[in-house]
């Protein structure tokens, strides 16, 4: 072959390779046993049916990396897993595109709350109390219960943020779920809370990715944690003794959502629609422990599963529905004396 010809393959090879990338996909979700399932039962599945190449990565929900892109106009992630009050700020900013339900689906067909102008519901997960069955002689049946030290000794793991943590510590205080925001949007509400916090403070370990308190909890490093249940129930299925409490459990939804100028928007709003499809939705219910956002797709799933996830009738009964719009509104005025509280605890 001489040179002139090996040059023109070359360029037609690295030409079809730039048209391979430029057709592929990309989903950033948050890692993990979520990730594996959504690459099951979405990213294989899409890529068969459509012939779209899908490229998964994840982040930690960085949403300055997203601003990033949007302001240099400079767009690389196509589709993004975000969580409620990121989706709503990012909406309101212009960071996200508006949906076109038309070419996902109707509206009706999705749990309250799950459908959104700039994000779908992708899942719903909760934050719940975790134990590990082998290192506790009792079971707590409660967050008052994750307060009490002299019961139940040992160190307890809590996410490093306000969000969350307010709650658990106002439901520790005796507020009924049904009251914790109504509290809570008062300021002698947030003192209250703060002081809760007060009394657990020489026993908290501090978490800040999901991964963390199943290991905590296994390596003994703490009694107790607050937890993602879809990680809980991983780690169950790893032969873990861990168990889950779902009263005062705290329930949200994350969502797909493309970034404003994907040059990929079609294909991308082809991708959502096919992972809201209920029979895509069922697989992965069927292979994490979240709750999934179709009405039909809920139908679909194994009675006795279904008890697991947070969308179980039972579970949602004793769970606090986690306030985006309140956290949208105070998030940083809240986040900031948290942060002071934990560096005067230090």
């Amino acid at each position: 072959m001489t040179a002139s010809i090996k040059l023109v393959v070359m360029a037609l090879g690295l030409a079809f390779v730039g048209e391979a990338m430029a057709a592929a996909l990309t989903v950033i979700s948050f890692g993990g046993a979520g990730k594996s399932a959504q690459d099951k039962a979405y990213y294989g599945p899409f890529q068969r049916a459509t012939g779209i190449k899908v490229i998964g990565a994840e982040y930690n929900g960085e949403m300055a990396k997203i601003k990033a892109m949007v302001d240099t106009k400079s767009v690389s992630w196509d589709v993004v897993e975000v969580e409620p009050a990121a989706l709503a700020r990012g909406c309101d900013e212009g960071l996200f595109e508006k949906l076109d339900y038309g070419k996902i689906g109707k509206p009706a067909d999705f749990l309250a709350g799950a459908v959104q102008s700039c994000g779908i519901g992708m899942n719903v997960w909760s934050i719940v109390l975790a134990y590990n069955a082998d290192k506790l002689k009792a079971a707590p049946a409660g967050w008052k219960d994750f307060w009490d030290v002299k019961t139940f000794p040992g160190k307890r793991g809590l996410r490093k943020g306000a969000q969350d943590n307010l709650e658990f510590a106002l439901m520790a205080d005796g507020v009924a779920p049904k009251e914790v925001y109504k509290v809570l949007a008062t300021p002698t509400g947030v003192d209250r809370a703060f002081r809760k916090l007060d009394q657990l403070r020489p026993n908290i370990q501090w978490w800040e990715a999901g991964s963390q308190p199943p290991q905590f909890l296994v390596s003994g490093d703490v009694v107790m944690s607050s937890a993602y249940n879809g990680r809980i129930s991983e780690a169950r299925k790893e032969g873990k003794n861990l168990k889950m409490v779902w009263n005062g459990s705290v329930y949200n939804y994350d969502y797909w959502a493309i970034p404003k100028g994907s040059p990929r928007k079609d294909d991308a709003l082809k991708f959502i629609r096919f992972a809201t499809q209920p029979v895509n939705q069922k697989v992965y219910a069927d292979t994490i422990d979240y709750g999934i956002t179709h009405r039909k797709a809920i139908q679909m799933l194994d009675a006795k599963m279904s008890r697991d996830l947070p969308t179980s009738p039972r579970n949602l009964a004793v769970a606090l529905s986690e306030d985006t719009a309140f956290w949208v509104d105070r998030s940083e005025e809240l986040e900031q004396r948290f942060n002071a509280w934990v560096a005067k605890s230090k």
